[in-house]
């Protein structure tokens, strides 16, 4: 009997070191939303816009800053640093949100497009983590997919830079929030089932996943429901 109780006490202690990370990870999910709206605000009062020059260079130099923020968390997810990175982090990724919210709150519905696709994006993010929390199914079999389709994703955004075809970019759009959308049942699943143990790494996967979906949507809201003066 020793050998089956020792089965069942290792798979409690598993059981209870994935229900921490998912804790973890939800509450500096929270926790990283604030540097996000602050960077925001700050960028629409500024009028903060990145792209406003070359839009290739200034690809290249987002691309730059978001990638060696990644890496910095990354590279220190086990020590309080990573935590700071992060936040640091989503306070960039604030910023790069105020040029879509300038664009949007020039609409005379904009406020309301903006609350619709944080609702939309709450209601995509709250479905699908309960689905994957409550079931506990490994989803881990959508990972080559889902990277395939994020490739695919972010050529045609680079070639769209160059074409500026609107079609192409509703699209995108249209595409990104079904991939982001299938990226958050992936990335809970795996915290769920033991596949991510670290919640800075989590964190940094679910609210890249959230950015996404809540900027697509925010796009399409625009694109099909925006009204001018």
């Amino acid at each position: 009997m020793q050998p089956q109780f020792q089965t069942i006490g290792s798979s409690s202690r598993v059981l209870v070191s994935q229900n921490r990370v998912l804790r973890n990870t939800y509450l500096l999910l929270a926790l990283s939303l604030i540097p996000t709206v602050i960077g925001a605000a700050l960028g629409v009062q500024m009028k903060f816009s990145l792209f406003a020059g070359s839009p290739m260079i200034s690809l290249l130099v987002f691309l730059g800053v978001a990638f060696a923020f990644m890496w910095g968390i990354e590279r220190n997810k086990d020590s309080g640093l990573g935590v700071a990175l992060l936040l640091g982090f989503t306070f960039f990724m604030g910023l790069m949100l105020s040029r879509i919210l300038q664009v949007a709150l020039g609409l005379s519905n904009g406020s309301t497009l903006i609350a619709m696709a944080g609702v939309g994006t709450s209601a995509i993010f709250f479905t699908l983590a309960g689905i994957a929390t409550v079931t506990k199914k490994d989803f881990s079999f959508m990972g080559k997919f889902l990277f395939v389709g994020l490739i695919v994703v972010l050529l045609a955004m680079v070639g769209n830079i160059f074409f500026q075809i609107p079609a192409l970019a509703l699209t995108i759009s249209a595409v990104a929030v079904v991939l982001f959308s299938a990226y958050i049942l992936y990335d809970v699943s795996r915290i769920v089932t033991g596949g991510e143990t670290n919640y800075v790494s989590a964190t940094l996967a679910l609210y890249l996943d959230i950015y996404n979906v809540f900027v697509s949507l925010l796009h399409l809201l625009m694109a099909f429901g925006g009204e001018r003066d």
